[in-house]
């Protein structure tokens, strides 16, 4: 069997509410069943948000090595800069 470590948590009342809710609806059969679920949830975006900035990594580290090689005639870095902002700015608005 599983051993589980017993932890204390502090939540504003509205979120307290919603996991009483979920318990309450039969969605859940206890709040630990609803913050483990949550808590999953959030270490598979995390994980794709690691994965996400590595492969980000890896297209700078390409187009550096391209820009070296002088395979690249043009390099705009406030461009890049730009775009990178309007891209985080659209996933904020769409998480």
């Amino acid at each position: 069997m599983t051993e589980l470590e017993r932890l204390t948590i502090t939540l504003t009342p509205e979120l307290a509410e919603t996991i009483k809710g979920a318990v309450a609806e039969g969605d859940y059969a206890s709040a630990s069943e609803v913050i483990r679920e949550a808590l999953r949830e959030w270490n598979v975006r995390r994980e794709l948000r690691q994965e996400e900035l590595a492969a980000l990594k890896a297209d700078i580290d390409q187009a550096l090595n391209e820009v070296v090689a002088g395979r690249l005639s043009e390099f705009n870095a406030d461009r890049i800069v730009e775009r990178a902002r309007k891209l985080a700015a659209a996933r904020k608005r769409s998480s």
